[in-house]
């Protein structure tokens, strides 16, 4: 009997350890839970980590330190909606037109020094708008400092899809929350002085502190160099593919149905650029035209939707691992439609801040998610597409917003960012299960 007895116990021990369906084993590459491995701790990895954090980080310092003098340079400039929009373009016609000319530079050179070389050039460009004094002399500037805003945007982000495909670890919420928090401070700092410095001793102040995150950060950078193309999917994505994506060879061609699928993303992300750049532009300017706000609380508009954007973006990951991508994207667009229409139609400047803080939360993660669904799909390819199609919603946004204004008024024309938004959330419905399709075709 005691012999039976241990023959048992290793029986039901061996059994223990053999799961019932090998196919549908946690390990499994097939198994609907599988998870990519987080890599090994590396210290200059997390250095570099730190380093381009910084550089997200300095991107919303500075763009949001322009965005709040916007007011006074327009009075500077005595230009009218309509043409401000018309200046205003500048910015996205510049940064649209070097994205596709920065992703050649970041193939070429790398992206690591194109980021730092971006990073200081931007620092430099933000000290020419306050020099304008006509409407058609700030457009010119902004297609300079535009060029740089898309080339440091699309050359960081290129730096961080290639660290998180290195520590197989979803942290590009991380990297879109310091943006967000560079946004927050920048806009904050900006309603502080606004009252008191002129906007040329204000951003002369800003370019000084971007060229000392640039030198500090760069060096992390520039000791390691990267090599050429475009990473894979980030790991967050893996996760809800179940798989990895195939490697498509360099020059392939991409089928048409992933073409569109990848479109369709590039969709979704357009309606939040849109959203973004709104709000980015006229947001300070509707608080204190249409509303009465001071400075001050103009400022702190632009300032309590860039804490919105933090904190959804710090929560991001959470949040795509708990629902889903897709169902991410459709609350995010519902949010954020009813935020905004809470700011563009308040009463009160305080209820339009409440307002621009809901659409923050709602916008706030759904230009990643598109980003990186467009990538898990087509590849690379798919996220250089994806990405030049949602950056167009800054193109389209400052002067649309414009030229509406001066048909309906402010308010009624931030409504169209409601609209968008709404827009996002029903593709995003709609094409929910075309994703997992596509990723299932052999």
């Amino acid at each position: 009997m005691p012999t039976l007895n241990k023959i048992r116990t290793a029986l039901t021990r061996n059994r223990a350890h053999i799961p019932s369906n090998p196919s549908k084993s946690p390990t499994s590459p097939h198994s609907r839970t599988a998870r990519a491995a987080p890599g090994p701790v590396d210290p200059g990895s997390t250095r570099l980590r730190a380093a381009i954090t910084a550089f997200f980080a300095m991107d919303g310092f500075l763009f949001a330190g322009w965005v709040v003098r916007i007011p006074a340079i327009k009075a500077q400039t005595g230009a009218g909606a309509g043409t401000l929009g018309l200046a205003l373009l500048g910015v996205s016609v510049g940064a649209v037109a070097f994205m596709m000319l920065t992703g050649r530079l970041c193939r070429r050179f790398g992206s690591h020094a194109v980021t730092v070389a971006s990073g200081a050039a931007l620092a430099l460009s933000i000290l020419l708008p306050p020099l304008a004094r006509s409407a058609t002399a700030l457009g010119l500037v902004l297609l300079v400092f535009g060029a740089a805003y898309g080339s440091l945007n699309v050359a960081m982000n290129s730096a961080a899809v290639e660290l998180i495909a290195t520590l197989r670890r979803p942290v590009m919420s991380g990297f879109h929350a310091a943006f967000s928090l560079g946004g927050m401070v920048g806009a904050g700092l900006g309603g502080l002085v606004a009252a008191r410095l002129s906007p040329f001793v204000h951003l002369l102040v800003l370019a000084v502190c971007g060229l000392l995150v640039t030198a500090v950060a760069g060096v992390a950078l520039l000791r390691r160099r990267t090599g050429a193309g475009t990473p894979a999917a980030p790991p967050e994505e893996r996760v809800e593919r179940h798989s990895p994506a195939p490697e498509r060879p360099r020059g392939s061609r991409v089928p048409g149905r992933t073409r569109r699928l990848v479109l369709v993303f590039g969709v979704i992300a357009l309606c939040t650029a849109y959203g973004e750049g709104a709000l980015a532009d006229w947001g300070a300017l509707h608080l204190s035209q249409d509303l009465a706000a001071s400075p001050g609380l103009a400022a702190a508009g632009y300032a309590v939707f860039a804490l919105a954007m933090t904190a959804g973006r710090l929560s991001g990951t959470v949040l795509v691992e708990r629902f889903g991508a897709a169902r991410a994207l459709v609350a995010g667009g519902g949010t954020a439609a009813a935020g905004m229409l809470l700011g563009a139609l308040a009463p009160t400047a305080w209820g339009a801040c409440a307002g621009f803080a809901v659409a923050g939360l709602g916008l706030a993660n759904i230009f990643p998610i598109a980003i990186a669904r467009a990538g898990a799909t087509g590849g690379p390819d798919g996220v250089a597409v994806a990405s030049t199609i949602g950056y167009g919603g800054m193109l389209l946004g400052p002067p649309a917003i414009g030229f509406l204004a001066e048909v309906w008024g402010l308010p009624v024309a931030l409504t169209t960012v409601a609209l968008l938004a709404a827009v996002a959330a029903l593709v995003a419905h709609l094409t929910r299960g075309a994703h997992r399709t596509e990723v299932a075709r052999p």
